[in-house]
């Protein structure tokens, strides 16, 4: 049975919480037709598009909101990762967010645009506010480039990228093997990593990152849509 009370509580402690085939037959054949095409890596989807409406209006996303209450999504992607289609990413945290325009806001740094669409690093404490959920349209296991994490990393705030593999080392690694239906929810700032896929099994997934409330005016998230790879 579902408790969020105890599933934010393990979220706190570990970084990750797993809902086991938290979406449903139905609505995992709706994600799988909207993902994106064979041979493409990913893609960001706007909010307003099919994807970001039907992860808006879906069961698991109201679970979401009550494991961390006040988060709404702000950014879903789409993953095809294949032989076809495969990259390796090291040691990360994924600390940057999209932006309707660039806006210079006290707090908010390393400003680039990619694609047309501007990118910015906000304070820690937004960062440690929002959520990185995956939800596994595909089995996803080590001989298709699972996702790995340090289970707990989120803990040490904000690493210099030239430190990560080693601080990730502190942490037990945990290979994400997940079933069609399975979610995942990490806090956003959990180091994380992804190997080459070494077989031919695709290993679809969706990503949607949740955010507690809009940013400080006149910054707005982007609703823009356009390609990239990772994760």
């Amino acid at each position: 049975m579902f408790d969020a009370i105890s599933t934010r509580n393990e979220l706190r402690e570990h970084g990750r919480v797993w809902l086991r085939g938290a979406v449903d037959r139905q609505e995992l054949s709706t994600l799988a037709t909207l993902c994106i095409d064979a041979g493409k890596p990913g893609a960001r989807a706007d909010m307003s598009s099919r994807l970001g409406q039907s992860v808006a209006s879906s069961k698991w996303a109201g679970q979401i909101a009550d494991i961390w209450p006040g988060t709404q999504a702000v950014r879903a992607l789409s993953f095809g990762k294949s032989l076809q289609s495969n990259w390796a990413v090291p040691w990360h945290q994924d600390r940057i967010i999209a932006v309707e325009q660039r806006h210079e806001t006290p707090g908010f740094t390393n400003w680039s645009q990619k694609a047309g669409v501007w990118h910015c690093e906000p304070p820690a404490d937004l960062l440690s506010a929002m959520l990185f959920v995956r939800v596994h349209i595909d089995r996803n296991d080590e001989a298709n480039g699972a996702m790995e994490i340090a289970r707990g990393s989120h803990q040490a705030g904000l690493i210099p990228a030239k430190d990560a593999a080693r601080i990730a080392q502190n942490y037990p690694t945990e290979v994400c093997i997940a079933q069609p239906g399975d979610i995942l929810v990490l806090a956003m700032l959990t180091l994380h990593r992804s190997k080459p896929a070494e077989n031919t099994t695709p290993r679809r997934a969706i990503r949607v990152d949740f955010a507690a409330g809009e940013l400080p005016t006149p910054l707005a998230w982007q609703t823009g849509q356009t390609a990239l790879t990772g994760g």
